[in-house]
């Protein structure tokens, strides 16, 4: 969610000459031209970016999902995109747009498709009248909201999670069992939400574009949380949301 113009740009640049390789972005986010210009300087072959882009609500509500996903990729200036997600689950219209997604991947466009924000309800209406499974739900999750019950629906049925905001937009300062943990190991608190993910198996994307906080992110590979500090983060879940619930949301 970074502004459209040089903020995207570079900070996208810097992250892939850092190493990164997954770039998220969103047609409402305004800024997949900048992704796509960085993408193009940064000399990587295209098979090496992995690139997410989503389909915004009122294509849904208009129908227009075929004609969204084009002025995307001409944005990206992409041929193909690696993951095309439903950014939101529009009430009475869950399974329409996914048919919709089911011919892009068909056409190889999108090489693969999902989900995004969609609870258990949502997942299973689509499993009663669709023969495709969404590779990937992307959903709110972080220490106070670990959504156990729709991540083992999405396990059971192999459906890939991804967690939005995993540093809980910044609120975890002064969070005491996070700070024990990380003073533990000698890493930030960002680090080892990060590292709980990892070893959680959800897949996660940290948004920033300060290149100090990305190499601070990437460097939650370097140390394991051990069972005492799992569940002690496991028992800071009490279901709290810092962005809109996706069966009240009015956008």
């Amino acid at each position: 969610q970074v502004s459209e113009g040089d903020v995207v740009e570079e900070s996208t640049l810097k992250a892939l000459e850092m190493g990164y390789r997954l770039i998220d972005t969103a047609a409402i986010y305004g800024n997949e031209v900048g992704v796509g210009r960085a993408i193009a300087r940064s000399g990587l072959a295209r098979s090496e970016v992995f690139v997410t882009t989503k389909l915004w609500n009122e294509d849904i509500r208009k129908s227009t999902e075929a004609g969204a996903f084009q002025k995307s990729l001409d944005k990206l200036g992409l041929d193909y995109v690696d993951l095309y997600l439903i950014h939101w689950p529009i009430q009475g219209r869950i399974v329409q747009p996914w048919t919709e997604l089911i011919k892009l991947a068909e056409s190889k466009r999108a090489c693969a498709i999902g989900v995004s924000n969609y609870h258990v309800h949502h997942l299973k209406e689509l499993a009663l009248n669709a023969g495709v499974v969404p590779a990937l739900n992307q959903v709110e999750i972080n220490p106070l909201l670990q959504q156990h019950e729709l991540r083992k629906y999405c396990t059971t049925h192999q459906i890939a999670v991804q967690a939005w905001s995993p540093l809980m937009q910044g609120n975890f300062a002064g969070n005491a069992t996070l700070d024990a943990i990380a003073k533990k190991h000698g890493r930030s608190v960002p680090q080892v939400i990060l590292r709980w993910n990892i070893q959680e198996n959800i897949l996660t994307i940290p948004k920033t574009i300060n290149p100090a906080r990305m190499l601070e992110n990437a460097r939650s590979f370097e140390f394991i949380l051990d069972a005492e500090d799992l569940n002690a983060i496991k028992a800071l879940d009490c279901g709290k949301r810092f962005g809109p619930d996706p069966d009240h949301f009015d956008f």
